[in-house]
């Protein structure tokens, strides 16, 4: 995948959290152990979203990359970022997986509180 394919993705699913009430708070929070995506905020949560973009038809679907180790590198991250910017906000960890052809989204699942569920 390309860097253009990951842009894609995170743009789409940057909208589609706005649309849904969401105000951005930063994109791609870079530490050394990690990096969170997008990071926004409503009145109740605020989402830290690992977005995993893939070209549709690829060997492995964009769920199937999230690891253990992806996982923690996420949650470790969302601390500091929390001990760096304190929010009175419920975290939540949400995944959104989008598939592309042609440049163009072809389809995005996107769940909430997902590291719950895998």
């Amino acid at each position: 995948m390309d860097n253009s394919t990951g842009v894609l993705g995170e743009n789409y699913v940057a909208e589609l959290i706005k649309e849904k009430g969401y105000k951005l708070v930063i994109r791609n929070y870079k530490l050394k152990m990690g990096e969170i995506d997008i990071i926004a905020k409503n009145d109740k949560y605020i989402i830290f979203v690992e977005v995993r973009t893939r070209k549709e038809g690829g060997m492995i679907h964009p769920l199937e990359t999230i690891t253990n180790a992806k996982k923690r590198n996420v949650m470790r991250t969302a601390t500091y970022f929390l001990m760096q910017y304190p929010f009175d906000l419920q975290p939540r960890f949400d995944v959104a997986a989008v598939e592309t052809r042609q440049g163009k989204v072809v389809s995005c699942q996107y769940i909430e509180n997902a590291f719950g569920n895998f």
